[in-house]
């Protein structure tokens, strides 16, 4: 009986020490996992930021990649012989070539192999030979002859694609959609020597400088008879005469303008808006000295005239209109000078570019927008005579004065971004001066893409700074009483609350600031101005009026609950201020403040402004910044509160001496962090903004952020264009501003960690 006893006795205690180990060893082994699970949740949250990184990264570094051109062909033809070339063009699928000469012949081959495709006459009038030539509008395949008899030949060229056995052919053809019989421009017989042309649907201008230094204007309209006739009606007008001989012509998009350089180094101006009466504008000096205007060509949109000159410079110029509506030529931006004389200058025909060669061979990309030289390279050492350009500005085929050809293939996918488009005003086509502007779409096809991302981040700014003047104070004070004065029972239903208001979709409160508080705001505008007057006012009112009353109706009140006897002060002062919105509006505003502010100060207003996503977005935020800003201040360990007010302090000068300072970075850290949130917010402000990307910190007039116009415009951008690109760009520009700002706040608050770590 003893010895079961005792064998009993000594296992127990094995058995403890058993149980015991499997729980250290399980404490262990849950240690480890949790170690291990929250450093590999750490470290995929870093991996994650990364991963966002380098795939913004990815999207956005391709539109900083320089240009490039490869040579794929050089030949010579063989059917050229006695014949000068006059002008080169390229089709579409850059296949096949083009080249006009001086006996009215258009020569077709393939450019890759220089192989003789076709060969296509122009009807010609007895021994008139071919004196000049010029292209119509970009992409319609125009091309008007000039003839030494003073008659012109208008012709378009097109190709037609065919699919034989499952193989395309592209067969080029030719049409006179005025007639094949030549046109009369000088009567007198001169020959044109320089020439213009430019076509819409059924009408053609040509303008036309003669041998003898006259300059003529012929409209042509394409009219057809009842009988089903066609008719070519003509209208001819002789503009005075220039004070130098004319050496290029241009005609704007509109027909409106008339650009002529001469010999001298400038440039005449003309208004053809009355056929009959063709004024003279202006005349601006472009060169001085010696140097000559070798080349000048209208680009996309016919507005803006390109000029080459003797000495390589290239510069832009376009027609401006002042106050008082008059026009004049300026001079708007001067690109990168090259060595040689330009002698081509070739626009792109889908975007704000163009190309020059320079009597040395040597051959420039630039962009007018971007005010950038996209490439600069010699392709040959031989003196250049022609060159030409693919629709889709992925091919070039040049002609050498040795009778050479060079056919190029062009990279050049994003000539339009640089650091001055994205970020510095330009001086856009049809604006008075530089301005910063996002405009990325419209209806017409000659529109210019406007890509400044600086009114995206203003606005962006501008939205968070309206945001954080609601926001930080409200929250930030209503944390303090919250943790510091309220009543325990009251904080335990307030807090939450107010948290609980964080969930809230923002969808939501972009709805009903756009739907409900816009409208309200607009129509009770002095009310609203009269609520934040009256509420600092009515709640010191009713303070002094509560410290006034008896002890014994303010002891009926417990300790930290006197908040709530707040709430019907507010509401009355909202209805009052609301209820007296429209007779302030007839006493002080005659009865419209919307006007008053529109006529009498010159402010906008715009019912989705700033004021209401300040509201909106401010309210949104509150929830992020009270809950950190309330627990930073609620964690301030109570020894040290109960140390202060032991020593004599007032409950007053402990929060502002111990316990605000203790608990600084926690707040600081709430401030940032509701900044981060108003940066990145994006339905509050795409729903209750007028969305506009405007630079302008009025109150009264609305923005548009990035994060917002990410949202409008990606679902509308085109995979890996420029646009798309860029919008990607301003999601890095976000996550840049986000990464320095939380970094930034970090430094802070570990300094007051630091500095306070003693209290």
């Amino acid at each position: 009986m003893n010895t079961s006893s005792e064998k009993l006795a000594g296992l127990i205690p094995d058995a403890a020490a058993s149980i015991a180990v499997r729980r250290r060893k399980w404490r262990v082994l849950k240690d480890l996992i949790a170690r291990y699970g929250i450093a590999l949740g750490g470290i995929s949250v870093i991996i994650a930021v990364l991963l966002i990184f380098f795939y913004l990264l990815y999207v956005v570094l391709p539109m900083f990649q320089p240009a490039s051109m490869e040579q794929q062909a050089q030949y010579r033809l063989s059917s050229v012989q006695g014949e000068t070339p006059l002008l080169l063009m390229l089709e579409e699928q850059a296949e096949i070539g083009s080249r006009f000469t001086d006996q009215g012949v258009i020569q077709y081959f393939d450019v890759r192999s220089g192989i003789d495709l076709h060969r296509f006459a122009i009807p010609m009038p007895g021994d008139a030979t071919v004196s000049s030539i010029a292209e119509g509008a970009l992409g319609t395949g125009v091309v008007a002859l000039g003839l030494s008899n003073g008659q012109t030949v208008i012709l378009r060229q097109l190709y037609d694609l065919s699919y034989p056995d499952d193989r395309r052919v592209i067969t080029p053809r030719v049409e006179h959609p005025l007639g094949e019989t030549p046109l009369t421009i000088d009567a007198s017989g001169q020959s044109l020597h320089v020439l213009a042309v430019r076509n819409e649907e059924e009408s053609v201008t040509i303008a036309a400088a003669t041998s003898d230094d006259r300059v003529i204007v012929s409209s042509f309209e394409v009219a057809e008879s009842m009988l089903g006739d066609v008719e070519v009606e003509q209208t001819t007008t002789e503009l005075p005469s220039l004070a130098a001989k004319v050496t290029h012509l241009a005609i704007s998009s509109d027909r409106r303008w008339l650009f002529a350089s001469d010999a001298a180094g400038f440039v005449s101006l003309f208004d053809m808006r009355d056929p009959d009466d063709i004024a003279l504008i202006g005349r601006e000096a472009v060169t001085g000295g010696d140097e000559r205007i070798t080349a000048a060509r209208m680009l996309l949109g016919g507005i803006s005239l390109l000029i080459g000159t003797s000495e390589g410079r290239i510069e832009q110029w376009f027609p401006l209109r002042d106050e008082a509506n008059n026009y004049s030529l300026v001079r708007v931006r001067e690109f990168q000078k090259q060595d040689a004389a330009i002698i081509r200058i070739l626009p792109e025909f889908q975007r704000k570019g163009f190309v020059t060669i320079d009597s040395s061979g040597e051959l420039g990309i630039y962009h007018t927008t971007a005010q950038r030289t996209v490439l600069r390279e010699r392709i040959t050492d031989k003196p250049a005579l022609q060159l030409a350009i693919a629709p889709r500005s992925d091919a070039l085929l040049m002609l050498d004065a040795a009778g050479e050809f060079h056919f190029l293939e062009m990279h050049n996918k994003h000539p339009e971004v640089s650091w001055s488009a994205l970020w510095q005003k330009v001086w856009y086509e049809n604006y008075s001066k530089p301005e910063f502007i996002w405009q990325s779409s419209a209806a017409n096809q000659d529109f210019e893409p406007k890509f400044s991302i600086t009114p995206l981040a203003f606005g962006t700014l501008k939205a968070a700074f309206y945001a954080m003047i609601i926001a930080v104070p409200l929250a930030i004070m209503g944390a303090i009483f919250t943790a510091y004065f309220m009543h325990p029972r009251m904080r335990q239903m307030v807090k939450p609350t107010i948290e609980v208001m964080e969930a809230l979709p923002t969808v939501i409160l972009g709805f009903l600031a756009g739907l409900w508080l816009a409208p309200l705001m607009e129509r009770n505008l002095p009310g609203v101005f009269a609520l934040l007057l009256f509420i600092p006012i009515g709640i010191l009112v009713a303070a002094y009026a509560w410290h006034r009353l008896p002890k014994t109706v303010r002891n009926s009140v417990p300790d930290g609950w006197q908040a709530a006897i707040l709430i019907p002060v507010i509401v009355l002062i909202a209805w009052f201020s609301f209820g007296i919105s429209g007779s302030l509006e007839d006493w002080f505003f005659k009865g419209d403040f919307r006007a008053w502010l529109t006529n009498d100060l010159g402010i906008g207003f715009d019912q989705r402004n700033s004021m209401v996503v300040g509201f909106a977005m401010g309210f949104a935020v509150i929830p992020t910044i009270f809950t950190i800003t309330e627990d930073a201040i609620f964690g301030v360990p109570k020894h040290l509160t109960f140390g202060s007010l032991a020593l004599g302090a007032t409950p007053w000068q402990t929060l502002v001496r111990v316990v605000m300072p203790t608990a600084s970075p926690g707040i600081f850290s709430a401030v940032m962090i509701g900044l981060g949130r108003a940066v990145g917010e994006t339905m509050i402000v795409l729903m209750a903004t007028g969305n506009t990307p405007i630079m302008d910190f009025n109150i009264f007039e609305g923005m548009r952020t990035l994060s917002a116009n990410i949202a409008v415009e990606m679902p509308e951008s085109e995979v890996n264009s420029t646009h798309y690109r860029i919008l990607f760009l301003a999601g890095f520009v976000l996550f840049l501003f986000t990464f320095v700002l939380n970094t930034m706040a970090e430094l802070v608050r570990q300094r007051l960690r630091k500095k306070y770590a003693s209290l």
